[in-house]
């Protein structure tokens, strides 16, 4: 049974339940073994590096994949076996704008209105209502490539919604955004699920997961690695966090060795900032690590204490940082380049084009 209108779900529990999902390239394993479970009305987070395998489980997910193992169900419809339903339940917003450029917001709007079949006066109403949603209205009537990057992805965002959907998969939305627009768009998403939405965002912002999430999956080479509330993976890796800064540049790598000597822990380093990053299990330990740099004869220029991030987290889970070690997706994908992901799409019975356009 199709839902249609405002039918419940025959799970609506549950947004989102995968269990093992695979999807290999070749040789690549993008996802190895995933596990997700989204209740209905939350924002979750899935947090990991480019080439963590977040995109191709959300293409899964959106019915653009077929798993090579593994299942997966949206509000209790099976994606592989039930396709279409699942399509009339999600919005998929990826990491790159999907509207024309050469259209204006208007007619883009309109023009997604009524392939989603909405006649020409509740297209219009519809097209009228995001554009005032999402701050466009003034823009309404300019091309799409003259928008800045913030507004091409609220229009984004907004052409996702037209319908309305319960469940809304957001591919990393804030890619390249300023600082500014970046909190535009995290406002709009906690206003989505404040009206009923739930939401699935992929992301490698750590403080992007921190403010939306309700719960967060840590991903890294295909696999979770680790799951639950902000609070609950900071509490994982200690009650505190330390950061410091060396004043000469040249004693870095001797400050790693003896924090991660007396501390007995991995050490994280900005490469902007130069600050080195540890999990701090006792606050005591912080006097044994300075009498030790100073013995060393390593000056300071910062030395603090504070709650771990979720940078740390990814750090004593993986090894690495969440910026670390990350290979660019190739086509928004984690396919390497060369593969041709279209082609799986089509497995489902069109072109990934198409399934685009059905899934919105």
């Amino acid at each position: 049974m199709k839902p249609t209108g405002n039918m419940m779900p025959p799970n609506a529990e549950w947004a989102v339940d995968a269990r093992g999902l695979v999807k290999a390239f070749g040789q690549h394993r993008a996802v190895d073994g995933v596990d997700l479970k989204v209740r209905s009305g939350s924002i979750y987070g899935v947090l990991g590096p480019n080439g963590a395998g977040k995109t191709t489980t959300i293409r899964m997910l959106a019915t653009l994949l077929r798993p090579d193992a593994g299942s997966a169900s949206i509000f209790g419809y099976d994606v592989v076996k039930e396709p279409h339903p699942v399509r009339q339940l999600i919005g998929v917003t990826g990491q790159y704008a999907s509207v024309d450029e050469s259209l204006s917001a208007w007619e883009n709007l309109m023009l997604f209105s009524r392939l989603h079949g909405f006649g020409r006066d509740k297209a219009r109403q519809r097209t009228a209502e995001l554009l005032d949603q999402f701050g466009l209205t003034e823009a309404a009537k300019r091309p799409v490539k003259h928008f800045s990057g913030g507004m091409r992805r609220r229009l984004d965002l907004a052409v996702s919604l037209i319908a309305q959907p319960p469940l809304l998969f957001l591919d990393e939305p804030t890619t390249g955004l300023d600082p500014r627009t970046r909190a535009q768009m995290w406002s709009l998403i906690r206003r989505l699920t404040e009206e009923g939405s739930t939401v699935l965002l992929t992301t490698q912002y750590l403080e992007e997961a921190d403010q939306l999430a309700d719960r967060i999956a840590v991903i890294d080479r295909g696999r979770v690695v680790a799951e639950g509330t902000a609070d609950d993976l900071k509490a994982s890796v200690g009650s505190s966090s330390l950061r410091l800064k060396v004043q000469d540049a040249r004693d870095i790598a001797d400050a790693r060795l003896i924090v991660e000597r007396v501390l007995r822990v991995r050490s994280g380093m900005s490469a902007e900032s130069r600050i080195i990053t540890a999990p701090l299990s006792n606050a005591g330990q912080a006097a044994d690590l300075l009498i030790a740099l100073r013995d060393r004869g390593i000056a300071l220029a910062e030395f603090s204490v504070q709650k771990p991030t979720l940078d740390e987290v990814f750090l004593t889970i993986t090894g690495h940082t969440a910026s670390a070690n990350a290979s660019p997706e190739s086509g928004s994908s984690d396919a390497p380049a060369g593969d041709d992901s279209s082609s799986h799409a089509a497995e489902n019975g069109s072109s990934a084009c198409s399934e685009e356009v059905n899934a919105r």
